[in-house]
C-alpha cells in the first residue's frame, strides 16, 4: 500500500511539469500574438494615416490642374483676343498701304543681317514711295532674331511677317547644311501668306542684301502685262548673270531665257498654284531651273540688271561674290518703260526676233575666238561643240560657265549672248541652236 501511493506521487511530478511546461507556451504565444496584433494596429494607423495624407496631396494637386485649366483658357482667350487685335491691325495696315489693286506685292526675305536689312530697306523705299500704293512692302523674317525684328518692325512703310518654325530639319545627305532647307521652307511660307492669306495676284521676291534700280518698279509694271498675255513666261527677272559691267551696255534690252535667273524675281499666284504643292525640302533655286518644272516656259531678263547683290558677308559666296557679284552694273537709267513696245518679247514673235539677231551676226571660228571677236565690228557668233567646249570659251571671255540641268546661264535655245568690250554683241552658239532657233543660215555658221 505504500509503495502504490509513492507511485502516485511519482506520476504527479511529471504531471505537473508538463502542465506548468503548456502554461509557459501558452503565456508565450499569447504575448508573441499580442505583440504581433499591437505591430499589426500600428500599422493599420500607418496605412490610414498615409491614405489620409495621399488624399490630401491628391486633392491639392487636383486643384492645381484644375487652376492650370482656368489659367490656361485665361491665355487662351487672350491669345485669340490678341491674334483678333493683330489681324485687324494687320488689315487696316494693309489697307493703308494699298488702296487700290496692286501691281504686286514686293517681300524682302529676311534672317539675321539687320545692318543688310535696312540698306535694303533704305533702297527700295527710295523708289517705292511713289508707287507705294502699287507696290505694297512687306519683310518676311524666318526666324527670332531680335535686331531684325525690331529694326523692319521700325518702318511704318511696310508690313512685318514672320517665319517661326520648331520642326527639326532632317537632311537628306550627310554633311548638307541645314540652312538650305531652312531658306527653301522660308520661302514657301512666306509666298504662302501672300498669295493666299493676302491675295495678291504676282508677288516679287527680293533677298536682304539687294539693291534696286531707279526704273526697278516701272520695269516689273509692264512686264505684269506681259506675263499676263502670255502664259509663256513663267517669271520675270531683275537680274543678268553675265551682267557684270564689260559685259552689257544697253538699258532697255530684254531677253527671253531658258535658265531661271533669280535675285529681285516676279511669279504669279497661278504659277505659285503649280509649285507650291511639290516646293522642295532644299535649294529651291536649283530646283527652279529643272526642265521638268519650267514646261517650255520661259523667263524675262534684262540686259542691264535692276538688282545689285551687296551681300559679300554672312554667306559662303567667298570668290564668288568678287568675281561675278560685285562687278555687276545697276542701271541707273530711268526707262519709260510704258512707252516702249515690247511686244517682241511674245511667244509667237520672240523666235524670229531673236533669230534674225544671231544670223546677222558674222560667224567666227578657232581658239583665238576672243582675239577675232576683238578685231571685229558688229555682232559675232562662235559656236561651242559641247558643255566642255563651252566652258573653255566661255573662261576665255570670262563669263559663267555653269550649266544646270543642260542649260547655260542666261541661254535660249543654247543661244548665250553678252557685250564684249564695245557694243558688240557676242552670241555662244550650241550645235543645235540656229535649228531650234529655225534659221535657214544654220549651216552656214
Amino acid at each position: 500500500m505504500g509503495r502504490t501511493g509513492c507511485d502516485y506521487r511519482c506520476l504527479l511530478i511529471p504531471a505537473a511539469l508538463a502542465f506548468f511546461y503548456i502554461q509557459m507556451r501558452l503565456f508565450v504565444t499569447q504575448s508573441e500574438y499580442e505583440g504581433r496584433l499591437a505591430a499589426a494596429i500600428e500599422s493599420e494607423s500607418h496605412c490610414t494615416s498615409q491614405s489620409r495624407l495621399l488624399i490630401d496631396q491628391i486633392s491639392t494637386q487636383q486643384g492645381t490642374i484644375v487652376s492650370l485649366r482656368d489659367q490656361n483658357k485665361r491665355q487662351s482667350e487672350e491669345c485669340t483676343q490678341l491674334k483678333a487685335l493683330l489681324e485687324d491691325l494687320e488689315r487696316k495696315g494693309l489697307k493703308k498701304l494699298v488702296d487700290k489693286v496692286p501691281v504686286a506685292a514686293v517681300v524682302i526675305m529676311a534672317c539675321n543681317r539687320a545692318d543688310y536689312l535696312e540698306r535694303t530697306i533704305e533702297s527700295v523705299l527710295k523708289y517705292q514711295s511713289s508707287v507705294a500704293s502699287k507696290y505694297p512692302l512687306f519683310v518676311s523674317q524666318d526666324g527670332t532674331d531680335p535686331n531684325v525684328r525690331s529694326k523692319a518692325m521700325s518702318y511704318d512703310q511696310l508690313m512685318y511677317i514672320q517665319h517661326l518654325d520648331s520642326k527639326p530639319v532632317h537632311t537628306e545627305r550627310p554633311g548638307e547644311l541645314i540652312a538650305y532647307y531652312k531658306i527653301a521652307r522660308h520661302y514657301k511660307w512666306a509666298m504662302d501668306q501672300l498669295f493666299y492669306k493676302h491675295n495678291f495676284s504676282r508677288v516679287i521676291i527680293l533677298e536682304d542684301d539687294m539693291e534696286i534700280a531707279p526704273d526697278f518698279f516701272d520695269y516689273f509694271e509692264a512686264a505684269a502685262a506681259l506675263l499676263d498675255k502670255d502664259k509663256s513666261i513663267m517669271a520675270v527677272s531683275s537680274w543678268n548673270d553675265n551682267g557684270q559691267k564689260q559685259f552689257v551696255h544697253d538699258p532697255y534690252e530684254l531677253y527671253r531665257s531658258d535658265f531661271f535667273p533669280g535675285l529681285g524675281w516676279m511669279l504669279t499666284k497661278s504659277i505659285w498654284d503649280e509649285l507650291s504643292p511639290k516646293w522642295p525640302k532644299a535649294y529651291w533655286d536649283d530646283w527652279m531651273r529643272l526642265k521638268e518644272n519650267h514646261k517650255g516656259r520661259h523667263f524675262l531678263r534684262p540686259e542691264v540688271c535692276r538688282t545689285y547683290n551687296f551681300g559679300e558677308h554672312g554667306s559662303s559666296l567667298g570668290q564668288f561674290f568678287q568675281q561675278y557679284l560685285q562687278p555687276i552694273k545697276l542701271n541707273n537709267v530711268k526707262v519709260d518703260w510704258k512707252s516702249r513696245d515690247l511686244s517682241y518679247l511674245m511667244r509667237d514673235k520672240y523666235t524670229k526676233h531673236f533669230a534674225d539677231i544671231v544670223r546677222k551676226a558674222k560667224p567666227i571660228q578657232g581658239t583665238d575666238a576672243v582675239l577675232k571677236a576683238y578685231n571685229i565690228e558688229g555682232d559675232v557668233r562662235i559656236q561651242y561643240k559641247d558643255q566642255p567646249d563651252f566652258e573653255r570659251i566661255a573662261r576665255q571671255f570670262g563669263i559663267f560657265e555653269e550649266w544646270k540641268d543642260g542649260i547655260p546661264r542666261t541661254s535660249f535655245k543654247g543661244v548665250v549672248v553678252f557685250r564684249y568690250q564695245t557694243t558688240r554683241r557676242i552670241f555662244l552658239v550650241g550645235p543645235d541652236s540656229m535649228k531650234q532657233l529655225g534659221t535657214k543660215d544654220a549651216r552656214n555658221i
